[in-house]
């Protein structure tokens, strides 16, 4: 049996699981007994659970899919350790691999019949986790951007253009460069209902409804 391989398979399919726990869904159940995907802007995401539930429950599903994230990277770089589970070579490319499947288990995710949120939190736990430094000029970018604009949507897609830019200078290796372009086109198109709203000028700014 090829175990690196087997291991390697288990990796990835633990990284889609974990980005596929439904955070969002399940407190706004607890706390309001609803559906979240039926109000709002149908996403699970912290931005619509803010408007729908409130701010408690938002902080919480920012920062629990953001472990999400980073337990995704932290489990293969954890096996990449020991030499006698996995090549040492194959670390970038798993990495890599293993945080692109959470990110769309976050918004594909088995529990919802393959719905969910937009990926930008549980992006940037993989980021910081990734290089922190590449995490935290997202998150700078992030804020920066949503200060000016008050729009979460405009915010995130900066961000995520902004990641290429950022894995550029900070950890210019193929595999996670090429995570950052993936990445940044799949969470952008996770948007582009959000794009069309911005164009027609009917997105909502923080402490709007949606």
């Amino acid at each position: 049996m090829n175990y690196p391989i087997l291991i390697s398979f288990s990796l990835i399919l633990s990284a889609y699981l974990l980005g596929s726990i439904p955070t969002g869904y399940i407190l706004a159940r607890m706390l309001k007994g609803i559906d979240i995907r039926e109000h709002g802007s149908g996403s699970t995401g912290a931005t619509n659970v803010l408007r729908i539930v409130g701010k408690g429950a938002a902080i919480a599903v920012l920062l629990i899919d953001m472990l999400k994230g980073a337990f995704a990277v932290y489990i293969v770089e954890l096996a990449s350790l020991d030499a006698n589970l996995l090549p040492t070579n194959w670390k970038g490319w798993l990495v890599a691999i293993s945080a692109l499947l959470a990110v769309i288990g976050h918004s594909k995710s088995i529990w919802l019949n393959f719905s969910g949120g937009k990926s930008a939190a549980i992006s940037l736990g993989i980021l910081l986790t990734m290089n922190p430094f590449v995490g935290l000029g997202t998150l700078v970018v992030f804020l920066t951007v949503l200060g000016i604009s008050k729009i979460v949507s405009i915010s995130s897609i900066s961000a995520a253009i902004a990641v290429n830019i950022l894995m550029w200078i900070f950890n210019p290796s193929i595999p996670y460069i090429s995570f950052a372009i993936v990445a940044a086109i799949y969470v952008i198109l996770r948007h582009r209902t959000n794009i069309q709203r911005i164009i027609a000028g009917t997105e909502p700014r923080i402490g709007q409804t949606a």
